[in-house]
């Protein structure tokens, strides 16, 4: 993972071209890369490739200004914000979004990007030669998983756009693209993930920090799942192209739930057991990941870091809905209310407030002030939920589907679902989502 953060950097180049008039103004520098010379080395594929991955990292991280990743949860209604200034939270927070607001630029400005990236690595690594042809086909898969990703993102965030499938140059006649319908863009998306299951041999499972097959089918089985639902409607078709995705998922036996809530913000345990797919970042290599900046509560002293922004946390209210009893809710296991100060490291103080322990990095807050902790963006714990509500779809509340709920509620430690009518059993995995993936 560290060399692949490494030639990360490598990825954030612009590829341009000139032209000039004839004779002594036409000029030509053999040290400059442009499109007609720089895609002739696997190296060369390797680095576009990785620039793909870079884009992963625009939307999170955080500070004084709040954070890209909140505009998705403080439409929820379940958390608040003590940032005064972050009018961007504010704003989306009272249902008051606009074009102008900077976390829905940030998304479309980074994900055209890394989809851009891509459309560069997919017109022109099929033409790189001695690169070996299974590491060729590995590289498009990768790229192709990435850009269904960002295509995933923006399609459910702002619905009909742009679909832009190559490079665009000045005379492309996407240069200037009309938005293209939802439809069309969740086509698109499942073409790319179903040619990477098809031809790209990328493990199932890998703890290098990049695409996995595994990860493939996952975001395959929540496109699938999505696309039963509003807007498209797709039903009972697309239940069960989920469930079966999710299905392979599990019965590879490649993951599994963490027995201990905090494997899930640990050094030791990133990409694997219920980690399939992670933000990677390496706080000796790039700047750390800002997590701990946008959740830490408001000047509480409690950090080493020197911004404690107060960026979110969580309703009480939300907190309170959890079943009596569920360990999520317990002092440091999702959430914390309570924690030391710089100061006096002996005595917790009350802080006034649910916050955010499922990302906290102690290390950081009590010994470095640095933060390289991963981002989470695919977990088991998801594949287990997508095939309970989508099993439950197509042949109601079968034994499997309750098993793969009751996986995530005995890790909890709160009684078993059994006896639901469909109706119920489809409430029931809906606010088990709503208490798992929160936040």
């Amino acid at each position: 993972m560290r060399h692949f953060i490494h030639y990360l950097l490598l990825g954030a180049f612009i590829v341009s071209t000139a032209a000039g008039c004839d004779g002594f103004l036409s000029q030509s520098d053999p040290t400059s890369f442009t499109d007609q010379n720089y895609y002739t080395k696997p190296a060369h594929a390797e680095a576009v490739v990785n620039a793909i991955y870079e884009d992963l990292r625009a939307v999170r991280g955080g500070g004084f200004g709040g954070a890209a990743w909140l505009m998705t949860e403080f439409q929820t209604g379940l958390a608040n914000t003590e940032l005064g200034q972050a009018t961007n939270s504010l704003d989306i927070r009272a249902l008051d979004n606009s074009a102008d607001n900077g976390y829905g630029q940030a998304y479309w400005n980074s994900h055209y990007r890394g989809i851009a990236n891509a459309n560069e690595a997919l017109a022109n690594i099929p033409d790189i030669p001695q690169i070996a042809e299974e590491r060729k086909n590995s590289l498009l898969g990768e790229a192709r998983f990435l850009r269904a990703y960002y295509y995933f993102n923006l399609v459910r965030l702002f619905g009909d756009v742009p679909l832009i499938l190559e490079p665009v140059g000045l005379n492309s006649e996407q240069l200037k693209p009309e938005r293209a319908p939802v439809a069309e863009v969740y086509e698109a998306i499942v073409s790319d993930l179903t040619w990477v299951e098809q031809n790209a041999p990328l493990p199932f499972n890998s703890q290098s920090g990049r695409a996995t097959l595994g990860a493939v089918k996952t975001l395959l089985s929540s496109v699938y799942l999505t696309m039963a639902g509003h807007p498209l409607q797709g039903g009972e078709e697309y239940y069960q192209l989920a469930r079966d995705k999710a299905e392979e998922v599990i019965n590879s036996g490649e993951y599994r739930l963490f027995d201990d809530y905090a494997d899930l913000h640990s050094y030791d345990t990133e990409n694997s057991g219920e980690h399939i797919f992670m933000v990677q970042y390496d706080a000796e290599i790039v700047d750390h990941n800002g997590l701990q900046y946008v959740t830490l509560p408001y000047n509480q002293d409690i950090s080493l870091f020197s911004a404690e922004t107060g960026g979110i946390f969580a309703q009480e209210e939300f907190v309170n809905s959890y079943e009596s009893g569920d360990k999520r809710t317990e002092e440091k296991q999702f959430y914390y209310h309570e924690f030391t100060k710089v100061s006096d490291r002996s005595t917790p103080v009350n802080l006034g407030g649910w916050y955010l322990y499922k990302f906290f990095d102690h290390e950081a807050n009590t010994e470095t002030a640095v933060s390289g902790l991963n981002w989470p963006l695919f977990r088991y714990a998801e594949v287990l939920l997508i095939y309970a509500e989508a099993e439950n779809e197509v042949n109601g509340p079968t034994a499997s589907a309750y098993e793969a709920v009751n996986k995530i509620r005995r890790r909890a430690e709160i009684d078993e679902l059994s006896g639901l009518s469909q109706a119920d059993f489809r409430e029931a995995v809906w606010e088990e989502k709503w208490h798992e993936l929160s936040f």
